[in-house]
């Protein structure tokens, strides 16, 4: 894989943006705050289930619509070894690992084809277009990463993916999903399992316990996620500035 390059102007008819809530949607507020007429955005819960009864509560209030262009953003977290910690990807597909089977549950859902052709020929038809797999919690280690990349043959792991587009594409919405790898699959990062609330909220003494238990995975993990964010703040404001 070629290096992806960056153009410095890019304008897209995004409407909506929907980003996790905490550091990742503070990375793209801060991207759009020269931005003239931004996109509306969402900061949503970590996880399918959270974020699958977050966004059936905004669409019966009338959020989502027939036509609207949604952009789903976020870091992730590479599975095979050619994406390396800030390269940016656009998902063609999306997946479900089904957590109760510890398998794949079969279905790929696809992200808008014309949209995201759209926005890889903004960013030069450079940015990697991959398939992603979603999983219920974070996959730390590396064993836990191949394992995941061989039953999925997926390139990028994620936590918000599936049930976004299973969701949002009843609406008839179009929605494409652009992410920076924030952690590769060389590399384990501490074990965030018990991180996340049952809302999908991140828990900070259970964060701040799980790094201290790993701390060379976590200094791995934080300067990755750190890279990962300005590079998206970054992005935001190439993509929609004037």
């Amino acid at each position: 894989m070629n290096r992806p390059n960056y153009p410095s102007n890019l304008s897209i008819p995004i409407q909506t943006i929907l980003v996790p809530k905490g550091a990742e949607h503070r990375a793209v507020c801060r991207g759009l705050r020269k931005v003239l007429n931004p996109p509306t955005v969402i900061s949503v819960p970590v996880g399918p289930a959270p974020l699958t009864r977050y966004l059936e509560s905004l669409q019966k209030i009338g959020c989502f619509y027939q036509g609207q262009t949604i952009l789903v953003m976020g870091v992730c977290g590479g599975l095979v070894p050619d994406l390396a910690v800030r390269d940016v990807v656009l998902y063609q597909e999306c997946i479900s690992s089904n957590p109760r089977t510890n398998a794949m549950n079969g279905v790929a859902l696809p992200c808008d084809r014309l949209l995201t052709k759209q926005l890889q020929d903004k960013l030069t038809g450079r940015a990697f277009l991959v398939t992603a797999v979603t999983s219920d919690r974070v996959v730390s280690t590396v064993a836990e990463k191949q394992e995941l990349a061989q039953r999925s043959r997926a390139e990028v792991v994620d936590m918000e993916g599936f049930a976004s587009l299973d969701v949002l594409t009843k609406t008839g919405a179009s929605i494409a999903m652009l992410r920076v790898i924030s952690d590769d699959c060389h590399h384990d990062i501490p074990d965030l399992s018990a991180a996340f609330n049952a809302d999908g909220s991140l828990n900070s003494l259970a964060l701040t316990t799980a790094m201290f238990r790993q701390p060379i995975a976590a200094t791995r993990l934080i300067r990755g996620s750190l890279q990962g964010l300005k590079l998206m703040q970054q992005l935001t404001f190439t993509l929609f500035q004037s």
